[in-house]
């Protein structure tokens, strides 16, 4: 029996109208939610997420503006940027698209944010806190897959959860996440020995390595919910994923798909940060 596919799209489109509902109540009250998106350079592919993100940003109500800068721009002055935006009352959110050029220092610029305003979940602090639990704003991609699981009434606590990847943008905190709620976690990455030792063992499997179609259906324990966070294009040009999607649904208990899984909950949960940010700023306000 084939997998149940875990419709990130549609799922997506179901958490935003809830959220939208939220940012509009905001506007009515006076403060319009604002994110403001901070770009170095001429990535082709950071230049559609940059476009996404504005678009999704329009869509349900947030106030975006994009700062871009030239490949060639002094760090410093990316830093001034990002501390007037600090201070900016119209602005709840800010996020540096990534990657950054090879002369950045990444974690200088990131955590020059404001903790409150970090809807990217990357600064040092709420990478930290989620070892305890109490991080501002969740990373967006993590947070993604936890709404996902949520969403699908997968049982997490008790759970055998093994994430292939240990990136800090979503191998660890992903393990820090599914910890938190219940599950024993192994973390995997591409020098651990026999991998498929450790994935057939998963009731739940997050695969985030960047590496085409490497999870094949014998590495898949039968049931198991596959989560592939991976994107990656073929020499013909069309997207996969880090699974082999063809073979591991006929063995997988869930699986997301790619593009369509992990990538639109990915946004929609920057989109809830920012919401969040902006009711946390009101609720400040009002004290």
């Amino acid at each position: 029996m084939s997998a149940q596919i875990i419709d990130g799209k549609l799922l997506a489109s179901n958490v935003r109208a809830e959220w939208k509902r939220r940012a509009v109540k905001l506007t009515e009250q006076g403060l319009r939610p604002g994110l403001a998106v901070i770009m170095v350079g001429d990535n082709p592919a950071s230049e559609i997420y940059v476009r996404n993100k504005v678009r999704a940003c329009s869509e349900i109500g947030i106030h975006s503006e994009v700062h871009h800068f030239f490949g060639n721009t002094h760090q410093n002055e990316v830093l001034d940027c990002i501390r007037i935006l600090n201070h900016n009352q119209h602005v709840h959110g800010i996020l540096v698209q990534l990657p950054l050029p090879l002369h950045y220092a990444n974690n200088q610029v990131i955590t020059s944010i404001a903790i409150e305003k970090d809807v990217d979940g990357f600064h040092l602090y709420n990478v930290g806190a989620l070892v305890t639990g109490n991080t501002n704003f969740a990373p967006c991609t993590p947070y993604g897959v936890m709404t996902m699981l949520e969403q699908h009434h997968i049982a997490i606590e008790g759970k055998h959860a093994v994430i292939v990847g240990r990136s800090n943008i979503v191998g660890k905190p992903m393990a820090m996440m599914l910890l938190e709620h219940g599950a024993t976690v192994t973390i995997c990455s591409s020098k651990t020995r026999d991998l498929s030792y450790f994935t057939r063992s998963a009731d739940i499997l997050v695969v985030a390595t960047g590496q085409p179609q490497m999870v094949t259906a014998e590495m898949v324990k039968p049931g198991a919910v596959v989560i592939d966070v991976g994107i990656n294009r073929l020499p013909d040009g069309q997207l996969c994923g880090d699974v082999e999607f063809g073979s591991v649904r006929e063995v997988a208990g869930y699986i997301t798909p790619v593009p369509g899984g992990v990538g639109p909950m990915t946004i929609t949960m920057l989109l809830c940060n920012t919401i969040l940010a902006a009711e946390r700023c009101q609720q400040n306000a009002s004290i």
